[in-house]
């Protein structure tokens, strides 16, 4: 526990925060839970009138042969990232591969080439960064191999070749990568399984059921954060999210209400950022696949432009592109690639599709502006009016 100690817990707070326990099963007839002591083994039952299930998300670990060897890293923690770091700083590891092209394996690339390392990335997916467009995930692409990363796209991972219980090379469907280091990026899961056995209803990919207030099916069962489902905001369906905004409002609003108060949490619409050497990335909204899948008839419009006034200093290339529905204009969501200033002009965007506007009231937003932050007309504006002349 990092932002707070037991100790501080229990002080400050009068709250029993019990570490090295683990709940092994939920006994919801008799409203109760097991509960193993790791560092003694005892078992004991701990009674509940009020249960809040906030397990979280697990690394997406692959079923093929030798992904149990040792040099194999899953990243979810802050414990499974500092045996990265301790491995890199105690074992001089020459070459890593990262399996996955999301946002940890990105972080993890640029930080072992900051490192020193010689670093591949494989991603079955015909660019990085899926949750991107394949139009805009390419201008990451390009970034990762600006700064020596070797892509390798399109290719599948088959295995891992393992000498006396350690990885030696990571096995594609095209090619075998030598590895003395190997990290996976391929996601995380929702950790539902505690609530699945105890049969509390699960739904999108698994993850725990609630409604708008975090409240499981079963009375007084409360459940946040990444082991759960959301709603989408745009969409108007359940979807799946792990980030630690979503988690933090979540628990938030259940632990109000499992208090005795009343709150809600109405849903999300995917707003994410995150950063390549000195790339942003920020997306919110949906994707061209996701209103594909929907039915929906929609326009795209992608800008250049400039993260300040073009004769300003430093001001760098900025990308925007922004998906509205065909007719009535409703933004359906944006993404943004650029240099230092770029990224957080996402929250315009995920602010809008909170508010449900169309890209033609967008255009009239007041937004600020002077050289240093930039354009006269921002580009998250310049791309609203470009998607508002198509619609």
């Amino acid at each position: 526990m990092i932002a707070r100690t037991p100790e501080t817990f229990r002080d400050k707070q009068n709250i029993d925060a019990r570490t090295l326990h683990e709940v092994e099963a939920i006994d919801l007839d008799r409203r109760r839970v097991r509960v193993r002591q790791l560092e003694s083994t005892r078992v004991e039952w701990e009674a509940f009138d009020q249960l809040l299930i906030a397990t979280g998300a697990r690394p997406v670990f692959p079923e093929v042969p030798g992904a149990d060897a040792q040099g194999i890293y899953g990243l979810s923690t802050l414990q499974s990232g500092l045996a990265v770091r301790q491995a890199v700083d105690q074992q001089s590891p020459k070459r890593a591969v990262i399996v996955g092209g999301g946002y940890i394996g990105l972080e993890m690339a640029e930080a072992l080439v900051m490192r020193g390392l010689e670093v591949s990335l494989v991603e079955r997916l015909p660019q990085v960064m899926g949750t991107l467009d394949a139009d805009m995930g390419a201008l990451v692409s390009d970034a990762l191999r600006n700064i020596g990363v070797a892509l390798y796209l399109e290719e599948s991972l088959e295995s891992f070749d393992v000498d006396r219980g350690r990885v030696r090379a990571v096995v594609t469907d095209q090619r075998t990568l030598p590895a003395d280091l190997v990290v996976l990026g391929l996601g995380v899961r929702p950790n539902s399984t505690l609530a699945g056995e105890a049969e509390i209803s699960l739904g999108e990919r698994e993850a725990i059921k609630v409604n708008e207030r975090m409240q499981t099916a079963i009375e007084g069962v409360w459940a946040a954060g990444d082991c759960v489902e959301s709603f989408h905001l745009v969409s108007r369906k359940p979807f799946y999210v792990a980030l630690g905004t979503v988690a933090n409002k979540q628990g938030r609003v259940a632990g109000l209400n499992l208090g005795g108060g009343y709150a809600t949490f109405p849903g999300v619409v995917g707003t994410a950022v995150s950063k390549v050497c000195a790339v942003e990335v920020a997306r919110t909204g949906l994707q061209e696949s996701e209103i594909q899948r929907l039915g929906w008839e929609y326009i795209t419009a992608k800008i250049d432009s400039k993260t300040r006034a073009g004769y300003y200093p430093d001001a760098g290339p900025i990308t925007v592109k922004v998906l509205a529905e065909r007719d009535s204009g409703r933004l359906l969501g944006g993404q943004i690639v650029g240099i230092e200033g770029a990224a957080k002009r996402i929250d315009v965007l995920a602010t809008a599709l909170h508010a449900g506007f169309t890209v033609q009231e967008m255009i009239h937003l007041d937004l600020s502006y002077a050289p240093p932050y930039s354009p006269v007309w921002d580009p998250v504006l310049i791309a609203t009016r470009r998607a508002a002349d198509l619609v």
